[in-house]
């Protein structure tokens, strides 16, 4: 059972900018959703195709490819949160995509 303390520990904060304690974060949150689903690493490896190596880096140094990282969330059923990530701006008026055209374009620096 996860206690409020733990989680705590693994919730993001507004001022979390850092990626190492993000990876962190999300590595333990992986491991707290696959000890709840009573996985262990070597099966957790078989299932999504990823290598033990991997699994165990990931848990222990929270370093993971995206692709590796996309196979285990769809193995413990965490892949819609992948899409949640980048969205697409939608409109709701036409004053919208007006303001949006008014933005402006970055410009390229000088080289040297």
């Amino acid at each position: 059972m996860i206690k409020d303390k733990e989680l705590d520990t693994i919730s993001f904060q507004i001022g979390d900018f850092d990626p190492k304690a993000i990876a962190e974060k999300i590595s333990r949150r992986m491991q707290l959703k696959r000890i709840s689903l009573n996985l262990t690493q070597k099966a957790l490896s078989s299932k999504s195709g990823v290598s033990l190596g991997s699994v165990k880096r990931f848990e222990n140094q929270h370093e993971i490819s995206l692709k590796h990282l996309l196979n285990i969330a769809l193995v413990l059923d965490s892949l819609d949160e992948f899409h949640q990530l980048f969205p697409i701006n939608v409109y709701q008026s036409v004053d919208d995509i007006v303001k949006s055209n008014k933005v402006k374009e970055r410009k390229r620096a000088r080289s040297a």
